[in-house]
């Protein structure tokens, strides 16, 4: 799964490496992102080449919904089964988007508690998660969008943290995928993969990024880290 990320990088840098041009004035670096906060996602005009960078809410709030409350919830869908759950399954077909990061976070059971570790690609290069959005509307008539991260089976890099991990878009990807011509699952489908692990890399993180509050560099420093080892008896 995917429950924090980071996005260290300022708005034009990330408008320059996407080639896109955002709505918002700016945005302060992120190393802490968590769900239901606002992040910036970039989607496709579907009735054109352009492309725009928002600020949209993290768990999807599918168009149908009653409420928000299942929000937290939908923070991750599974690649696998993606094109059969009412809540992504017209997305997946009309509303996919760009999530731009440069790290993500995932906790290992250890024998004295859960540590976390950053993940990175190369040498904490931009990347974009595969994602879907939605607009849901609220009792005051004001539309609300949301997005899912989705996810993956994990790599060889990941696999010592977790069992999944989200999906990372190859940079090649990025047209195919947001194109809005392209409406069959089986064209997509093929593009929610494993990254290659060979080319991320991993460290032991503080316990800071366990704190929503904590929002900054030292939420992704390095830190030591020795697994305990078990007793002889």
């Amino acid at each position: 799964m995917c429950g924090r990320y980071r996005l260290s990088r300022r708005k034009q840098l990330v408008e320059e490496y996407f080639r896109v041009s955002a709505d918002v004035d700016d945005w302060s670096p992120r190393y802490n992102i968590a769900p239901t906060q606002l992040a910036p996602v970039i989607r496709q005009h579907p009735n054109g080449p352009r492309r725009d960078l928002s600020l949209i809410r993290w768990g999807l709030i599918p168009s149908w919904s009653k409420d928000a409350s299942g929000a937290a919830r939908m923070i991750n869908a599974r690649s696998e089964t993606v094109h059969s759950l009412p809540a992504f399954r017209d997305a997946i077909k009309l509303r996919r988007c760009l999530i731009p990061a440069d790290g993500f976070y995932e906790w290992k059971r250890t024998g004295v508690g859960k540590q976390p570790y950053c993940f990175e690609v190369n040498d904490g290069d931009l990347f974009a998660f595969a994602g879907l959005w939605d607009r849901w509307r609220d009792a005051d008539g004001q539309w609300i969008r949301s997005f899912s991260v989705l996810t993956t089976t994990a790599n060889s890099l990941t696999c010592a943290v977790h069992d999944r991990m989200p999906v990372i878009l190859n940079k090649n990807d990025y047209d195919r995928w947001l194109d809005p011509r392209m409406t069959k699952v089986e064209a997509v489908s093929e593009l929610l993969k494993p990254f290659d692990g060979r080319l991320m890399r991993s460290f032991p993180v503080s316990a800071r990024i366990n704190y929503v509050a904590n929002d900054d560099e030292a939420c992704s420093t390095p830190v030591e880290f020795s697994e305990p080892q078990p007793g002889l008896f």
